[in-house]
């Protein structure tokens, strides 16, 4: 599978965020991508305005999913992404959605809140209450996460065991001290406890770190971004997935193990 990383600094006005969006997936589509994982609330932000996200929130059959779906048409690349859909309460969701070929294919709200270092996602956002499915892409099952699910193992165990060989997240991943050691080690943790490949896009401009990175099942990083925007190549072999699992089989020699963690 070949897969491409967009990282960009998300604006205030959906309608530049489009744009951008569609711009990635057609440079991705022309780089002969088969999956390209854009970052976490692509719709609109505005670090001076927090509640930006509720104002700018719209349903999945709103214009800015509608246009996205609409350049996803008449090709097999798949595009993941996270935006914000309006719920009741005056609060929203944070909703992971897999675009390919004008369809929403799959969907997951996102589980874990980030309600950390002095931020409270979860004055905004509601939480969601199910385990994210599997999408296949390429021959290669792809598991979903978002931001800071990425800091509770349990998530990434359970997508290992249900089949996923990729686990993918999108993320707004804030500066501050030791914010960029911890992107890095917990994103290679979950590769190399799972030996799963993990593909995690990082949000740029001046809050968040970009840094986007892909990271094989053996915890070797093989493409990694700058802080700035961009757009990364890195190709994932199952045949690297195979011989991690072969030299170091973790989920074989797993004792602590429950029955309704095991794979469906």
């Amino acid at each position: 599978m070949k897969v491409a990383m967009g990282q960009f600094a998300v604006s205030r006005e959906w309608q530049e965020n489009a744009a951008i969006c569609i711009g990635l997936m057609n440079n991705a589509l022309a780089g002969g991508a088969d999956l390209l994982v854009l970052p976490e609330a692509v719709l609109a932000q505005d670090i001076a305005d927090p509640d930006r996200v509720l104002k700018a929130a719209q349903p999945l059959d709103g214009p800015f999913v509608t246009q996205l779906l609409a350049a996803s048409r008449g090709n097999t690349l798949t595009t993941i992404m996270s935006v914000h859909v309006p719920v009741e309460g005056n609060k929203a969701h944070n909703v992971l959605i897999v675009l390919r070929n004008g369809e929403i294919i799959a969907r997951y709200v996102k589980l874990h809140l980030y309600d950390a270092f002095a931020m409270q996602e979860s004055q905004r956002v509601n939480p969601g209450h199910e385990v994210p499915p599997l999408v296949e892409v390429a021959g290669m099952k792809v598991g979903l996460m978002t931001c800071y699910d990425v800091r509770f193992p349990e998530l990434a165990r359970r997508l290992a065991l249900d089949g996923a060989d990729v686990l993918v997240l999108p993320s707004a991943w804030v500066k501050g001290p030791l914010k960029e050691m911890h992107w890095e080690l917990l994103t290679t943790a979950r590769a190399l406890e799972n030996t799963c490949y993990m593909v995690a896009v990082g949000e740029c401009g001046p809050r968040n770190i970009g840094n986007s990175l892909v990271i094989d099942p053996l915890g070797v990083a093989i493409a990694k971004a700058p802080e700035s925007a961009a757009l990364i190549f890195a190709e994932l072999d199952p045949q690297r997935i195979a011989w991690a699992r072969s030299v170091l089989p973790v989920l074989e020699n797993r004792r602590f193990v429950r029955p309704e963690l095991q794979p469906r």
